[in-house]
């Protein structure tokens, strides 16, 4: 059996603070989408660029394309996954966006060439058709809201295989610097559509700002110290932790169909990192 490594504790740490994260933004589901955003981005701006000032923490990195574009495609990933969550309910939208280890896995293998066996993609196999369920027995998950989801699904694979490549070669705080600061100014785009927090909403505007810091951080710690493929399935928890919360606050159900979809797609995923592990022990 693999040791628990750092990377993967720093992931299991990350999915916490974000399953906080997600059950504040479910709450400010009459906010405008991108107003969600700007926040989440913004509390993790103004915590993390004085203190890269502070250390010296260089602000521009060295590979600035690639930072650029994973800076964009995690805003677009982000933006498309708070759209979900104000349409259908919590834990379906997580469990779908969830099947990004799939797309992440298949990218690492061409761009990283990351191996993959057999029993791997069995995995993926059985998680994708978890998806297949979980909609087809949902009927509160409709097509626009399921395309959408996956889309976000996709691009968060290509997040971590970026994060994977990047490795050592940039100060993880230079990383997130780059997201925060595109998602910031992508989302003023929308500043039409904002509206002044009120009341309990303010508890939530601040939680997605710090909850979204201390899981980016760890997160992103984590894929530069391990593969992808091992990592990434273990955000699951994340699933776990917002089907139980979301159905006491939320009063979110699923019938037993739909539940087996969200088991296949949480088994698939499990599946993968003890065949990974086979493989390498």
């Amino acid at each position: 059996m693999k040791i628990i490594t750092r990377g993967i504790l720093f992931i299991i740490f990350a999915s916490f603070s974000f399953s906080i994260m997600n059950i504040m933004a479910k709450y400010l589901s009459e906010m405008h989408p991108m107003q969600i955003v700007f926040h989440r981005a913004f509390g993790t701006f103004i915590f993390i660029f004085p203190y890269m000032l502070y250390k010296h923490v260089p602000i521009l990195g060295t590979h600035r394309k690639i930072l650029v574009f994973r800076a964009l495609i995690g805003l677009a990933s982000l933006a498309t996954f708070f759209m979900v969550i104000q349409r259908i309910p919590l834990g379906s939208a997580i469990s779908i966006r969830y099947s990004s280890p799939i797309f992440g896995a298949f990218m690492a293998f061409l761009f990283l060439k990351e191996k993959i066996n057999f029993w791997q993609w069995v995995s993926f196999a059985i998680a994708f058709a978890g998806v297949f369920v979980l909609k087809g027995f949902d009927i509160r998950i409709d097509f626009l809201s399921l395309i959408l989801i996956i889309i976000s699904s996709i691009l968060v694979g290509g997040v971590f295989v970026i994060l994977r490549y990047l490795g050592d070669k940039e100060h993880h705080l230079t990383i997130i610097n780059y997201f925060m600061t595109f998602s910031v100014i992508g989302s003023l785009i929308f500043m039409q559509h904002f509206r002044w927090p009120i009341s309990y909403e303010w508890i939530c505007v601040i939680g997605i700002g710090v909850f979204g810091m201390i899981g980016q951080i760890f997160m992103t710690r984590a894929f530069q110290l391990e593969e992808a493929s091992v990592l990434a399935p273990f955000k699951y928890m994340e699933l776990i932790f917002a089907l139980i919360v979301a159905y006491f606050l939320f009063g979110e159900s699923y019938t037993i169909f739909a539940f087996l979809g969200i088991i296949l797609i949480l088994f698939g995923m499990l599946m993968n990192v003890f065949v990974k592990d086979k493989k390498t022990s």
